[in-house]
């Protein structure tokens, strides 16, 4: 199974976590093709990877405990908003969420994270902010294994710590 275990969250950097469900074989085009099977129980959704030499770039294990204390020590320092057009930032934030890195991921929160005295964001910069911190949410969950609002809670008190 690719060295994937039924049962094991995994990440998919352009959904988040999800579960892998198993492997099966499938007729595609004429060949027959195994696919692992991962699920994302939040967006409500099934995904089939073809099981070859290229589904490591596609899928990976959760972090580490290590890794995940790295990207949480982001949160912890000051923004580093760059002095660019939003449109050029909105596609760099966009870029580091889909490598699916939790330090980069936790950069883009710490960036875009709004104290109650600063201004509310933009609806764009909301939307990105929203999503990179419901993925770092979702690793968190599973490798601190702790429920996801628990997670958020967590991730909102290093970010204030700042």
């Amino acid at each position: 199974m690719a060295d994937f275990k039924k049962g094991e969250f995994v990440v998919y950097p352009a959904h988040g976590v999800g579960v892998v469900e198993g492997v099966e074989t499938q007729n595609i085009a004429g060949a027959d093709v195994r696919v692992l099977i991962v699920s994302f129980e939040r967006d409500k959704m099934t995904i089939r990877l073809p099981l070859n030499s290229s589904i490591h770039s596609k899928i990976r294990r959760l972090c580490t405990k290590e890794e995940m204390e790295t990207a949480i020590r982001y949160l912890r320092t000051p923004a580093r908003v760059k002095k660019m057009m939003w449109s050029r930032r909105a596609h760099e934030y966009e870029a580091k969420i889909n490598t699916g890195d939790p330090a980069s991921i936790a950069q883009v929160v710490r960036d875009l994270h709004r104290s109650a005295t600063q201004p509310e964001h933009s609806y764009s910069e909301h939307q990105i902010y929203q999503e990179a911190l419901d993925r770092l949410m979702q690793e968190y969950a599973a490798v601190a294994k702790i429920d996801e609002d628990q997670a958020r809670q967590e991730l909102e008190a290093a970010l204030t710590a700042a």
